[in-house]
């Protein structure tokens, strides 16, 4: 099963995609996959959404981040060997955390903003985990109990801005910097994760490339180990991080630039799109 969150005719709502089209349920008090998963609904929620024969084209609407106000955006900081290689990080016995806001979010198709003091905007292709059960100290065997499913990320990092002191936050916290979409997808269509590719192409150039299978910290380990400081609640999303590749280390280095277009493909999840503008004067 795949949903999204969609603003259709002035109206945040959100439904069960069908190939190009999204059923929806006109009776649901449900403004957005969030409010579906704090309420333990997902399943009767779907099932409305079939039995109402209310479907809306899906390019009559707009894609808003899968969850568009996540209690909590936990992001995995160089979860892939290579990655962590070409960062010169050193090896870590517990994953590196950071966090990102809310606000920072955008949805497919919806434009990535570069800043107006920094040309040093950079991707990284990312698998997001959906919490749809809440959980605290959950151990790692029945971790993934907790996912209410799968998407895509791109965790738009503002290099020079993350470089000022060894802490992340004020490079991943620029406004419409983190795509998160186009959908969320439910573990039973996604599967096993550990053969799945994932890609970025900047421009239809492949930049990043790898498996999910090549996490240092795979997603249930993940799991475990943020659930034993914070409590996780429905709608909570983890980046898990990633591939090597990133532009920052390459040489020379490349740096996203309006007119830019950025995907991340999982294979199994889907495609997240994303162009790239100057912040408005």
């Amino acid at each position: 099963m795949r949903l999204v969150s969609f603003v259709h005719d002035g109206q945040t709502t959100c439904g069960v995609l069908e190939g190009d089209q999204i059923l929806v349920d006109p009776e649901s008090r449900h403004a957005d996959l969030k409010t579906v998963l704090e309420s333990n609904a997902l399943p009767e929620f779907a099932e409305a959404c079939a039995a109402s024969g209310k479907r809306i084209p899906l390019d009559q609407v707009t894609l808003l981040p899968v969850i568009p106000t996540p209690g909590k955006i936990l992001c995995v900081g160089h979860n892939y060997e290579e990655h962590r290689q070409e960062t010169g990080r050193a090896k870590t016995a517990h994953p590196s955390l950071f966090v990102r806001f809310a606000d920072t979010l955008i949805g497919h198709e919806a434009l990535i903003v570069r800043p107006p003091f920094s040309t040093s905007l950079d991707f990284e292709g990312e698998l997001a985990v959906v919490i749809g059960r809440g959980g605290f100290r959950v151990p790692a065997e029945q971790a993934l109990d907790l996912v209410a499913g799968y998407s895509c990320f791109n965790d738009g990092s503002v290099r020079d801005w993350q470089w000022h002191t060894q802490q992340f936050t004020p490079g991943k916290n620029f406004p419409s910097t983190g795509a998160f979409g186009p959908t969320l997808v439910t573990p039973d269509e996604v599967g096993a994760l550990d053969d799945l590719t994932i890609q970025t192409r900047l421009n239809g150039e492949v930049v990043q490339s790898s498996t999910l299978g090549h996490m240092i910290f795979p997603v249930a380990e993940i799991i475990a180990y943020v659930s034993s400081f914070t409590r996780l609640s429905p709608g909570d999303v983890i980046a898990t991080g990633t591939p090597g590749g990133v532009g920052a280390k390459r040489q020379p280095p490349v740096w996203l630039k309006p007119g830019d277009v950025v995907e991340i493909d999982i294979a199994g999840v889907g495609v997240l799109r994303n162009g790239v503008v100057d912040e408005a004067a």
